[in-house]
């Protein structure tokens, strides 16, 4: 079985090979305008379209108290008219040239995602420039807008219990980094939004020097180039937003907090503090996270799920941060299990790895899943143009994307217990238990 699991590891490893003899480091041709907005362009000619993302370095850990929940907000105001474009037009534009759009808003980034035929460069250009560059902030579309977030923040909490109890343990994991703040907000800063907060947001965080463009498709180098030159080259810079000084402190001593909804059975959230993304532990977090609970083997989905009726569902997460983020576990409760009894039965499992580690077929399991799910979003132009942009802003070097594959097959068991054993503490943990009204 194990001979079978590393002839795989080595097949993987050669279409990697495949893939990348296709897309070198070099292939990626990046320019920075005169301004500081940055441009990463991947030609890839396989298909007649190509898409744009804008990465922009503004999240809600660059809030405060009172303005909490304004770099979501621009996410929605950004689409609600420009200079040359009403509100809702940038879509339909779009819509007319066969393109479309999204974002999202994180922690740490603003991202907007253009799809288009190639024939629509030209229009994506005047879309993004004319919104970066004059973007309307029209009191009453702020009004409108403002309303449809209220609605989206007490939706999400109403219909997420990992939302709900999420923002909880964010709030007392972090008590000094603005990583405690929920990326929608707090709903009186939300209601309590001035003109001049919004107008003042925008200015600091929308310059064109705290953005990374990312152009990969059926487009040239020359093009972009030209493009990016008439368009964006003439907006002004005005200055890099004010670095984020706080440093979370570390956590010592187990924190917990308790909050109830009208639910079945327990929710329960584990989140332990980790170093930012790019640390040299990432990798190994990265694989224990899969080792977890990436598929039925898993160790917690075949221990809580698949092989005992302790827990209905477990996932966990590595947040990314440009800042040390958390390693969170969360889990619903199978019928007539405690809080207390599903948290202990995932500690008992983390206490495992931390004693005995994990044998070297189980790690290579999770390398292979690894490796095809990176094989898989590289075949796509848009999977190509959003790890490009997120290994480039969070990694410091889009070059680094195409290290990624070695990196992964350094991790060695040795270091996943290591770093299971460095930061699965109780000291560094904070618990969260979401329980049905009738605990209370």
């Amino acid at each position: 079985m194990r001979l079978k699991n590393l002839l795989l590891s080595a097949a993987l490893i050669a279409g990697f090979g495949a893939a990348y003899a296709q897309n070198k480091p070099d292939d990626v041709k990046t320019f920075t305008l005169p301004n500081g907005m940055k441009f990463l362009v991947l030609e890839d000619h396989s298909i007649p379209t190509a898409n744009m993302y804008l990465f922009w370095k503004v999240g809600s850990r660059n809030e405060v108290h009172g303005i909490t929940g304004l770099s979501h907000f621009f996410e929605h105001m950004m689409f609600n008219g420009s200079k040359n474009y009403g509100p809702k037009e940038f879509d339909r534009v779009m819509e007319a040239n066969g393109g479309s759009n999204n974002a999202y808003t994180t922690e740490n980034v603003t991202v907007y995602t253009d799809w288009f035929q190639k024939d629509a460069l030209e229009t994506i250009f005047k879309l993004e420039s004319d919104r970066i560059a004059s973007l309307s902030i029209d009191p009453k579309m702020v009004e409108s807008e403002r309303g449809v977030v209220l609605s989206e923040r007490s939706t999400g909490l109403e219909n997420s219990n990992y939302r709900l109890i999420g923002e909880q343990v964010q709030s007392v994991a972090f008590q000094e980094h603005p990583y405690m703040f929920p990326v929608i907000g707090f709903e009186s800063d939300i209601k309590s939004w001035t003109q001049e907060d919004l107008e003042n947001y925008f200015k600091t965080y929308y310059s064109p020097n705290n953005a990374t463009v990312v152009v990969v498709g059926d487009i040239t180098m020359g093009q972009v180039r030209k493009l990016a030159d008439q368009y964006m080259a003439p907006i002004p810079a005005r200055g890099l937003p004010p670095k984020i000084r706080t440093i979370e402190p570390p956590q010592n001593g187990e924190r917990r907090v308790t909050a109830y909804k009208d639910i079945t059975t327990p929710n329960i959230l584990m989140a332990y503090h980790t170093p930012q993304t790019g640390h040299q532990d990432y990798y190994a977090l990265d694989l224990l996270s899969s080792l977890l609970t990436s598929g039925n083997s898993s160790r917690l989905v075949k221990s809580l799920v698949m092989d005992s009726t302790i827990a209905a569902r477990v996932f966990t997460s590595l947040g990314e941060g440009f800042d040390p983020n958390i390693f969170t576990i969360f889990a619903v409760a199978a019928d007539n299990i405690s809080a207390e009894a599903l948290e202990k039965s995932i500690s008992g499992q983390l206490e495992m790895i931390i004693k005995d580690g994990v044998t070297e077929e189980e790690l290579q399991k999770v390398k292979n899943q690894k490796l095809m799910e990176f094989y898989r979003t590289l075949e796509t132009i848009n999977g190509k143009a959003n790890s490009i942009g997120t290994y480039d802003v969070f990694f410091g070097d889009y070059r680094k994307m195409f290290e990624a594959p070695e990196l992964y097959q350094k991790v060695t068991t040795a270091d996943i217990k290591r770093v299971a054993a460095a930061y699965f503490t109780d000291r560094n943990k904070t618990t969260g238990f979401l329980l049905p009204e009738k605990s209370k």
